[in-house]
């Protein structure tokens, strides 16, 4: 399974080229994505710039697991990859890539995986915006509904 997983918490810039490399196989037909990047703005709030902050040993632990789940439920190639320090706007804070057979799987390997790392993972942001600062929870995302015909 260790051939079928990369995780890293790093203070490098993130690219996802060669995450995708990794995640590729003969064997997988779809690649999914993902990059959480630095938004400009946040609660009403123009935001100036993110810091993050991890206890590595444990978030890489907590990563690894959930890559581990997604290999097993979904039979992926994973790689996740987390920024700390300070990020700009337009900073990828986060990639996740997933790789499946077909491409259900893979988007849900790939939602599985960024969606429990918000939960599980001990990474937290401080957002800085004029005048104030905050450290903000992780915050999952609400399931998106189909727009109707």
């Amino acid at each position: 399974m260790a051939d079928r997983i990369f995780v890293e918490i790093t203070e490098a810039p993130l690219d996802p080229a060669p995450l995708v490399r990794f995640a590729e196989a003969a064997e997988m037909g779809a690649v999914v994505t993902f990059s959480g990047n630095v938004r400009n703005h946040n609660r009403g709030r123009t935001v100036e710039y993110l810091e993050y902050d991890a206890y590595r040993p444990m978030a890489e632990k907590q990563l690894r697991q959930i890559a581990e789940e997604a290999v097993q439920q979904w039979n992926c190639r994973i790689a996740i990859q987390h920024r700390v320090g300070r990020l700009e706007i337009g900073d990828p804070s986060v990639i996740v890539v997933a790789a499946c057979a077909h491409r259900g799987a893979a988007f849900e390997a790939c939602r599985f995986a960024i969606d429990t790392l918000k939960e599980r993972v001990p990474i937290w942001k401080r957002e800085v915006w004029e005048g104030g600062e905050a450290w903000i929870e992780g915050e999952r995302d609400a399931p998106v509904a189909a727009p109707e015909a």
